[in-house]
């Protein structure tokens, strides 16, 4: 029986699910502004992620965010420009599934964009990410980590299976080929762009069904809210499957 199917899991996924529910109507209620950026490799389990996250959550104030690549306008406007009019209103959560952070990896290893661009964004993205906790913004970054195996499997299972074939992406094609370019620049990324206002938590990804718990379990221990724990689940992330980036804090 796999994880997903397990009566004991499931029970448990359905309880930090309820614990969503009542963050939500507090975030609501409250008048909060909840922002969770999802990033990983390819395959690595966002969007999976993502959709346990927002399953029973209320539509009319969630936003999830995956936007396509930038128009012929956005493109000559601020790099930024085109997150920042997503943000969440008040009472809202928002999910960015895959965020401004695309040019921190994606882009410089598929040469989506120059060197000088690259460099601007390193210099900006802590600045504008400090201005928007500073303004009441409550901003969770998740990266979702898996080997390399696991995404070479993820990746022959989407080819092969036509129910998965709409997620192949050219980048998808090259994952494996680029493999050490997408280390090198994630490295990079954690490097530069990771503060103890603003820190990367790393989920491992390799087993979808725990990281996603798991990735549920630490937003909800990062969040006040009414009635926090009143389903006596575990509220406590599995450090061997959450970690914060260990850096010099910035």
């Amino acid at each position: 029986m796999s994880t997903e199917t397990n009566e004991a899991y499931l029970l448990e996924l359905r309880n930090l699910q309820r614990e969503l529910v009542l963050l939500q109507q507090s975030v609501q209620s409250e008048g909060r502004r909840l922002l969770v950026i999802f990033e990983g490799r390819d395959t690595a389990g966002k969007g999976g992620a993502i959709r346990r996250f927002s399953e029973h959550l209320n539509p009319r104030f969630l936003k999830i965010i995956a936007l396509a690549k930038p128009s012929e306008i956005e493109t000559k406007q601020w790099f930024f420009q085109r997150y920042l009019r997503h943000l969440p209103n008040a009472g809202e959560i928002v999910f960015f599934d895959r965020s401004w952070y695309n040019r921190a990896v994606v882009e410089p290893v598929m040469n989506f964009c120059t060197a000088q661009q690259y460099e601007r964004f390193k210099s900006q993205v802590l600045t504008v990410e400090n201005m928007l906790i500073d303004d009441g913004i409550q901003l969770i970054k998740l990266w979702f980590s898996i080997n390399r195996e696991a995404q070479s499997q993820r990746i022959e299972r989407r080819s092969s299976d036509i129910l998965y074939q709409w997620k192949l992406s050219t980048i998808d094609a090259l994952a494996q080929e680029k493999w050490n370019d997408f280390t090198h620049y994630k490295e990079k990324m954690f490097e530069s762009t990771h503060s103890e206002k603003s820190p990367w938590i790393i989920i491992d990804g390799n087993d979808k069904a725990t990281a996603r718990m798991e990735a549920i379990r630490y937003v909800l221990s990062q969040c006040d809210y009414h009635r926090k724990g009143e389903l006596k689940v575990s509220l406590t992330p599995d450090s061997k499957i959450v970690t914060r980036y260990q850096s010099r804090e910035k």
